[in-house]
């Protein structure tokens, strides 16, 4: 009996698993580098659900992302929030969810900002945390107010409304505050400020 050949059936089947394999190993690498990329909090990934994935890749949002930079006085500033995802504002523009930011003046005085939502913009160099700002500064001021900008490259921060101020001599109201841009942490009130001076207070800050 004539021996039959069997190469051209092999190199067939190896060309089709060759041609599969172009396309599938690629797409699961992707898979596996978004999957380590996006939750870099979670605990365990193996056990994410599929359809968390696909909401998380078709909405394309990044967890517990930070950016960190030096203003031009010196100022070094940091943000992080719960999320990030891109804004339909520019290129470099993304809305961020939770977002907490921390500046740091050349002087040595520090300002904490906590808030609900907010907008990056890496372009103008620029963020607006809204949704309830709370300020807290090294030096023992804490405040709230609707939200503030950060001008990312001279270390400016402003309020976006009015603020409710509880300070080391009693509470302040004022329609605006300005903080930092020249290498230090000085708080100036404007629009309408009101004190209500506490000597109280005043002794009991003191050490």
């Amino acid at each position: 009996m004539a021996r039959r050949d069997i190469r051209p059936a092999a190199d067939n089947l190896y060309s089709i698993f060759v041609s599969w394999s172009k396309i599938a190993l690629p797409l699961i690498a992707l898979g596996l580098l978004s999957t380590l990329f996006l939750f870099t909090r979670h605990e365990a990934p193996g056990e994410v659900p599929f359809a968390e994935v696909e909401k998380i890749a078709r909405e394309q949002r990044v967890a517990s992302p930070s950016y960190a930079g030096v203003a031009q006085d010196g100022s070094a500033i940091a943000i992080a929030a719960d999320e990030i995802r891109p804004d339909t504002g520019g290129e470099e523009a993304f809305t961020i969810l939770r977002p907490r930011a921390q500046v740091d003046a050349a002087d040595g005085t520090g300002l904490t900002i906590t808030a609900g939502t907010g907008r990056l913009d890496l372009t103008a160099r620029r963020a607006e945390l809204t949704g309830l700002a709370r300020l807290t500064t090294t030096n023992g001021y804490r405040m709230e107010t609707e939200g503030v900008t950060a001008d990312l490259a001279t270390g400016q921060i402003e309020s976006l409304g009015r603020l409710a101020v509880q300070a080391p001599f009693g509470m302040i109201e004022a329609g605006a505050l300005s903080w930092g841009g020249r290498g230090a942490g000085k708080l100036v009130f404007s629009g309408g400020v009101r004190l209500l001076y506490d000597p109280a207070q005043q002794g009991a800050s003191d050490p």
